[in-house]
């Protein structure tokens, strides 16, 4: 009789290498952990490499509630050259000689991209116009705008600067630099702007995600890793890092489970989602609070 696979519940912290979307990656945890119930949470571009967090069967349902609001990133801005896409996978649409912008002058632009500003989004991202996605309008060439939208900022720092020449001839400047920011910041829009303020145009050669929420990057592993080993953070130790832990017992547990909404302890009301744990510290199930009761998010039993 041979043995039924059973993948476990839990998220995986994956590494994501270049040139796959986050679709791919998915599709790939898919074959890796054989079971179609894998879903995403936050997309990374294609060219972009990092931290993707990723749910494994029921471990899906808390995707949608974690909160991993701020991202951090290391990455490389190249000043002296625009792109259609705002990084290096689209074509240079203009250049510019940026071998004499001063340091003094890319601080002050970094300034003024730090802390709650209005963003206007690459016009080949992902965000929906009027239904169609920005992308598909872009490549069907139409003339369109994207609204600015507010994001936050909180560290915008340049480690290195690097003079090169660029393959068509021009003098251009390579920025290392690192950001944290809040989830809807574009970073190829922070490159963009940044060149534009500085007069030379700018777009992103590199990037690299390196903490989401609570996961970074020392925690995530390589495709071809989990492909030897997978490595899934059990689904209650995800919702405990996650969120308040609430613990009850077997009464409450039974009650919970039957759809009876329980009295939620003061402490809880407000805070958003709380995972509530069983006798034994088995997880049921993700509640927020509603008219001072526990109303049920996800439940998992």
């Amino acid at each position: 009789m041979t043995q039924k696979h059973t993948t476990p519940d839990g998220l995986v912290i994956v590494d994501k290498p270049s040139g796959f979307t986050s679709h791919d990656v998915v599709a790939k945890m898919r074959g890796i952990a054989r079971t179609r119930r894998v879903g995403h949470a936050g997309t990374l571009d294609p060219m972009a490499t990092g931290v993707l967090v990723l749910g494994v069967e029921r471990a899906t349902k808390l995707l949608g509630h974690l909160a991993l609001t701020e991202k951090e990133y290391l990455g490389t801005i190249r000043l002296g050259q625009n792109t259609v896409t705002d990084d290096a996978e689209g074509e240079i649409t203009s250049a510019a000689d940026a071998s004499r912008v001063t340091r003094d002058a890319i601080d002050s632009g970094i300034a003024k991209l730090t802390g709650a500003i209005m963003q206007v989004p690459s016009k080949v991202s992902a965000i929906k116009i009027n239904g169609v996605r920005s992308y598909k309008r872009a490549r069907d060439g139409e003339d369109f705008d994207i609204p600015a939208r507010p994001v936050t900022v909180s560290s915008f720092a340049v480690y290195d600067v690097r003079d090169a020449v660029a393959e068509d001839g021009t003098q251009v400047l390579d920025l290392v630099v690192s950001v944290v920011c809040s989830s809807g910041t574009y970073i190829r829009a922070l490159a963009r702007d940044l060149g534009a303020d500085l007069g030379v145009g700018g777009h992103l050669t590199a990037l690299r995600r390196t903490r989401v929420g609570p996961y970074k990057i020392d925690a995530a592993k390589t495709l071809d890793r989990l492909q030897q080993e997978l490595t899934v953070m059990p689904i209650a130790d995800a919702a405990s890092a996650a969120f308040p832990r609430w613990e009850v017992d077997a009464k409450r547990a039974r009650l919970l489970l039957n759809g009876v909404r329980l009295e939620l302890p003061e402490e809880y009301a407000g805070g958003g989602p709380v995972a509530v744990f069983g006798p034994e510290g088995r997880l049921l199930a993700l509640v927020e609070e509603h008219k001072g009761k526990a109303k049920s998010l996800a439940v998992f039993g």
